[in-house]
């Protein structure tokens, strides 16, 4: 009872100082709507119950239930999910293993084994490809359509015109699954039914992170610098061939006075650390990792190990911008948590605003590069970044990537915005 007392001494005390009256309260409904000039925060809710879309404007709230959307099968399409892109990795880590343990090997043994591991991994990606075709025809059905519907978004807007802003903020197992991407994509139905051709969507956590997310950061001289890191080779991964190109690309963009390089063995976790406190744009272009059992050990592969999401908030980021170019973002595990945190929203929460990342494993191929270089031309103008660019450049890249690889919803899927 005494420390009780003294628990609600110290929060009133607390209330007391400036900003801080609304500590540990929950916030007042008119403090997380969104600005008119925004678009409608759609929180998709999971319950046993029921499962609604709840859509936050700056008039209000309105529910919109979502009778085709059950918890049970948001479980179970999340299970499928995960377990297929585990599978595709796992055909790919293999693929690596043959071939590098039958290095020199020129008998018919080598050529058998590395062919029976590319049939493997031939399998997986069609697998793949399957799985999220049908995925993202269920989001469509049960989530996405509904919310469009409800929100009057019925066409693609017209050429020159602005594109509709949205924002996703899902719960329960429907955090990992790519709502921005839903839709029938190999349709030629018109209007499309495809999220992507009719809205911008980014994601956020929860309506107090994007509020907080809005409110934009004091101008400081280290605003015009740029973090570049790249560690193509990590202890226990596959190389990453891509990432002296989006470096390059960086390189182009950015004058070497805004620019702090930090690649291969220099990429440490200590240095990554302290370069990070001075500047407020940052990349990465290396391996990462995702613990859905305990997300907080989730992380980016560097030089000496993993920079994990505990490593960076207890740090103080007030940054503008971080893109991931990052492999296994939000794979790791198959048990379902009733809430699931990704990598992009865990650095969202310690201070970055905006956050491109990727919901699974990106191989550096070809399309990744080119998705990055076309995201960072449009956002990057004289040397400077301009954040606030990321979510539209982020959609087009998307959109035209998604328009030459319709069949291969793996190569576009996987890149999310978060943030205002």
């Amino acid at each position: 009872m005494a420390l009780a007392r003294e628990w609600d001494r110290l929060v009133a005390e607390v209330r007391e100082l400036p900003d801080l009256a609304d500590f540990l309260k929950p916030l007042d409904l008119e403090t997380l709507l969104p600005p008119a000039t925004e678009g409608p925060v759609v929180v998709v809710n999971v319950s046993q119950w029921r499962c609604d879309a709840i859509i936050v404007r700056h008039t209000g709230v309105t529910p919109r239930p979502l009778p085709d959307l059950t918890a049970q099968s948001a479980a179970d399409w999340t299970n499928r999910y995960l377990n297929t892109l585990r599978e595709a990795e796992q055909a790919a880590d293999n693929l690596d293993a043959v071939r590098e343990q039958r290095q020199g090997d020129t008998g018919m043994g080598r050529r058998q084994a590395v062919q029976r591991a590319e049939r493997a991994m031939s399998a997986a990606l069609q697998a793949t490809e399957a799985m999220l075709n049908d995925l993202l025809a269920w989001l469509w059905d049960v989530a996405a359509e509904p919310v469009l519907d409800e929100l009057g978004l019925h066409e693609t807007p017209l050429p020159g015109a602005q594109w509709p802003r949205l924002w996703w903020c899902p719960t329960g197992p429907m955090t990992l699954l790519p709502l921005h991407a839903a839709g029938y994509h190999m349709s030629r139905d018109q209007p499309t039914r495809t999220v992507i051709d009719r809205v911008v969507s980014s994601y956020t956590p929860t309506l107090r992170a994007l509020r907080e997310a809005r409110r934009p950061l004091d101008p400081t001289p280290r605003g015009h610098r740029m973090l570049a890191v790249g560690v193509g080779d990590a202890e226990g991964q596959r190389s990453l061939s891509g990432v002296t190109s989006e470096l390059g690309t960086l390189a182009e963009l950015v004058p070497a006075d805004r620019l702090t390089m930090v690649v291969g063995p220099d990429a440490t976790r200590d240095a990554i650390r302290e370069q990070l406190v001075g500047h407020r744009w940052a990349h990465f272009s290396c391996h990462g990792t995702q613990d859905l059992r305990d997300p907080s050990r989730g992380g980016l592969m560097l030089s000496d190990g993993r920079l994990t999401v505990t490593d960076i908030a207890t740090g103080q980021y007030h940054a503008d911008f971080v893109g991931l170019s990052a492999c296994k973002t939000a794979t790791g595990g198959v048990d379902l948590l009733d809430e699931a945190i990704s990598l992009s929203a865990a650095l969202h929460y310690t201070g970055f605003r905006h956050v491109i990342g990727a919901l699974w494993s990106v191989y550096d191929n070809d399309h990744t590069i080119q998705l990055f270089r076309t995201l960072y031309e449009e956002i990057i103008t004289d040397g400077c970044l301009y954040p606030d660019r990321s979510a539209r450049a982020l959609h087009r890249a998307t959109r035209a990537l998604r328009d030459t690889a319709r069949d291969q919803p793996s190569v576009w899927t996987p890149f999310t915005h978060t943030g205002p």
